[in-house]
């Protein structure tokens, strides 16, 4: 991240060029202080603290004080101090924006920290890490835009140390709990107990991972390196997604696109095989110059996987616009469709390279790097405006849910509720609310039935048609209840038994008040009914069976079917606990297994 100022062996001392180790370890420290802080607001899971009892507060901070400290020794020897201090306050000021809006937004029963979302997090750190990378650059060269190979050598140089970096603090921490065992051994746990302490291991991670960037840095031949060896072999790979992209699509004329429908992901595989392309594309391009061309071999691959991203990027365009008009929009589907629009620039760069020599004469792939310039910096403002208020996903689909809705697009029955009570985060509740008022009578009753749901998978549920189970009565001849075998819904136990899963049940007075219960066995359990005061049964709970190695007879059905099956007293009582009853799993050991050839 800084260029090397002596030594090219990679043998200079920790200090490096102008005592930037102090300042890279001061970050470090600061880092690892303001996450401990963070996480000791947060230690106490029914007792928070401030900024813990904050959710937007809170998420802005951690995502600020996780990515800033890191961009800041990615910054420091590359940028002056003034810049750094300038691009450092304003990205940390855009990464707690973005983590504010990211807890701000959602809506949970059960909300704890650190209140952030994996997409928010993930698309931040790239965006910081695009942006960081055009930003150096251009900062050096004095210029908006800087020359491409100065944007590849920063940005491929800091990728390599990055992962070195965590691979060196990953190492650290697999060196500790060594050590820790062996001490262990000997009886001593002190440092167990150390590395266990969260104010010793936050700050210390943080002050390795510092000490990690600091000695990368400074060993830039290293780097250099391990970066060509990682280009090289990253190149070749090109051939053989070259080669299965073009099978692929020189298959879809006989085979269609219906099986790639009907994975449910069609869109995302897609994308992720262009995304490869786009990677292993820039392996074998590297800086562009005349004097660094990959062999023939992989120039040639080069131009055919060019041409290949275009198809793909319009496979994925074609099936999420037959989804989206199906479906409508989710949040899931506008970050498809905004990385789909960031492959349309790719597509549509890389095709006129790989085709333009052929109208006018230019260096070998040369628009290549302007395409990379205007796809990174969409890509940030993509990222910006989807993680803020701008293309709120949720917003916009809630909006767009609402809108089909309304026009009849999808009949009220048919509409999922549940999106807007479990998935759209505010913008969701507000939109149920506002259907729980509507004038249409269905629409109000279902809408209202969702907010006072607390489980997903109960509202997945209520569509769900009766089923009539299959049960067989034990001993044969005898009958069961007629009310026992009418149809029952989903998630109760009998809703399962049918002729591929077949239930056997058998009736017994288990608890001696001179009412027979039921014990109903499947495959993997015995399930107790007992019949209400209507005479309705209801579902009591399950026996667990023991399943031991070698056992013949392991299948509940057939135990069931044993005439000594009967009541038997618990050995233990429950425990009462305050309003809550514990009652004793039973810790019983299998036999021994039959000598065999004693």
């Amino acid at each position: 991240m800084t260029d090397p100022f002596h030594d090219q062996t990679g043998r200079a001392s920790l200090g490096g060029a102008r005592g930037l180790a102090a300042v890279r370890l001061g970050i470090g420290l600061i880092q690892g202080l303001l996450l401990y802080g963070l996480y000791r607001s947060m230690a106490t899971h029914d007792a928070l603290t401030w900024p813990a009892t904050h959710p937007p507060l809170f998420a802005a901070l951690v995502l600020a004080c996780a990515f800033t400290p890191v961009m800041l020794l990615a910054g420091v020897g590359r940028l002056s101090i003034k810049a750094l201090a300038v691009w450092g306050v304003g990205a940390a000021a855009i990464l707690a924006l973005l983590g504010w809006h990211d807890a701000a937004q959602q809506a949970q029963d059960h909300f704890r920290p650190p209140y952030l979302r994996f997409p928010a997090v993930a698309f931040s750190a790239a965006a910081l890490f695009i942006a960081h990378h055009l930003i150096v650059p251009a900062v050096a060269a004095g210029r908006w835009i800087a020359d491409f190979d100065d944007y590849f050598d920063t940005a491929w140089k800091a990728g390599v140390q990055l992962a070195l970096s965590l691979g060196f603090t990953g190492a650290f921490w697999l060196l500790l709990f060594l050590g820790a065992a062996l001490f262990r051994v000997i009886g001593l746990s002190f440092l167990s107990d150390l590395i266990s302490e969260e104010w010793f291991s936050i700050p210390v991670t943080c002050l390795v991972f510092a000490v990690a960037v600091q000695l990368t840095d400074v060993r830039a031949g290293l780097i250099r390196g391990v970066r060509t060896v990682a280009l090289m072999l990253l190149s070749w790979l090109l051939l053989v997604i070259t080669v299965l992209v073009a099978g692929f699509l020189a298959a879809l004329p006989f085979t269609g696109l219906d099986g790639l429908w009907k994975t449910g992901s069609a869109t995302a595989l897609v994308l992720s095989a262009a995304a490869a392309l786009i990677v292993l594309i820039n392996t074998a391009y590297q800086d562009g110059r005349e004097d660094n061309l990959p062999p023939v071999v992989l120039r040639v691959a080069v131009r055919v996987a060019a041409v290949l991203l275009t198809p793909l990027i319009l496979i994925a365009i074609w099936g999420l616009s037959l989804r989206i008009g199906q479906h409508g929009l989710t949040p899931d589907r506008i970050i498809a469709s905004a990385c789909a629009l960031v492959g349309v620039i790719y597509a549509a760069g890389y095709g006129w390279a790989a085709l333009a020599p052929f109208l006018k004469r230019m260096a070998w792939m040369k628009p290549l790097e302007r395409t990379n310039v205007a796809a990174a910096i969409l890509t940030v403002g993509v990222i910006l405006a989807l993680f803020s208020p701008l293309a709120d996903p949720a917003r916009l689909s809630v909006g767009d849910q609402v809108a089909r809705l309304k026009r009849g697009a999808v009949a009220a029955a048919d509409f999922d509720y549940a999106f807007l009570r479990f998935e759209a985060g505010k913008p969701g509740r507000v939109a149920l609310a506002a259907l729980a008022r509507s004038p249409d009578a269905r629409i109000a009753r279902l809408a209202r039935q969702a907010q006072t749901t607390t489980s997903r998978y109960d509202m997945d549920q209520t569509g769900v048609p009766p089923r009539t189970p299959t049960i067989e009565a034990w001993p044969k001849g005898r009958r069961l209840p007629p009310s026992f075998s009418a149809p029952v819904a989903s998630g109760d136990p009998r809703y399962a038994c049918g002729q591929s899963d077949g239930c056997i049940a058998t009736m017994r007075d288990l608890n001696g008040d001179g009412r027979e219960e039921i014990l109903m066995a499947t495959r993997f359990n015995i399930a107790l009914f007992a019949a209400d005061a209507d005479g309705r049964w209801s579902h009591r709970g399950d026996y667990q069976v023991r399943r031991c190695p070698g056992s013949r007879n392991d299948d509940p059905r057939e135990r069931l079917k044993s005439p000594d099956v009967a009541p038997r007293p618990s050995e233990w009582p429950d425990l009462k606990l305050g309003v809550e009853t514990a009652r004793l799993n039973p810790n019983e050991a299998c036999p021994p297994p039959v000598a065999v050839n004693p």
